[in-house]
This record gives C-alpha cells, structure tokens and sequence, in this order.
C-alpha cells in the first residue's frame, strides 16, 4: 500500500522497451539488470518482460482514461428548491419501495 507523501517512479514506453529487449537479448539477470538501469525493484522489469511476451501495452491501468459515464451521476440544481423537491420525490419513491417490502415479508410469513 502506499505510504502518504510516497512518490511513484514514472518510465517511459521507450524505456520500458529498451528494458525489456536488453533483458531478452542479454545473458543477464532481472536483479543485475534492474540495478544497471536504475529500477527500484527487479519485480517491475519481470512484469514489463511478462506483457511484451504477452503482446499487452505496458501501461493499462485503470484509473485513466476511463468511462467518464462510470460511477454515481453528479446533479446540479439551479436553486436550492429544485433540489429540495427531487430529494422530495426520492423520498417519496423509497417510502413506498419500503411498503412493498413489508408486504412481501408478511406474505411469505404467512
């Protein structure tokens, strides 16, 4: 996990290919390597080495470049009326979800 304050190491594709390809055609190891190039841990090379021969891009995390349509849709109000009156109908609408529910469970009770 990451500790507040940490800073991440960035490197660049053409890096990581450079990585990748002197791992490939050398005779050296993921540690030796890893120290030569400057890589804080010899665990980031062997999953750069990994993806090449997987034929995966190198950087496919998730948090970027998303769905911008994913998560929880942000509403804004024009007055704090218009706002009052949709929270109004939600509550409404959850009052009678909640009746529905308490039915169910006294039918199957029964």
């Amino acid at each position: 996990m990451a500790k507040k304050g940490q800073r991440f190491q960035n490197y660049t594709d053409e890096f990581k290919h450079n990585a990748v390809m002197k791992y490939v055609n050398g005779s050296k190891s993921y540690q030796s390597l890893a120290e030569e190039l400057g890589i804080r841990n010899c665990t980031q090379l062997k999953v750069w080495v990994k993806k090449w021969k997987n034929g995966e891009v190198f950087d496919n995390r998730s948090g970027t470049g998303g769905n911008p349509l994913k998560g929880r849709p942000r509403t804004n109000f024009k007055s704090i009326e218009e706002e009052r009156d949709y929270l109004k109908v939600q509550v409404d609408y959850l009052k009678k979800q909640y009746q529905n529910l308490e039915r169910e469970g006294k039918s199957r009770k029964k």
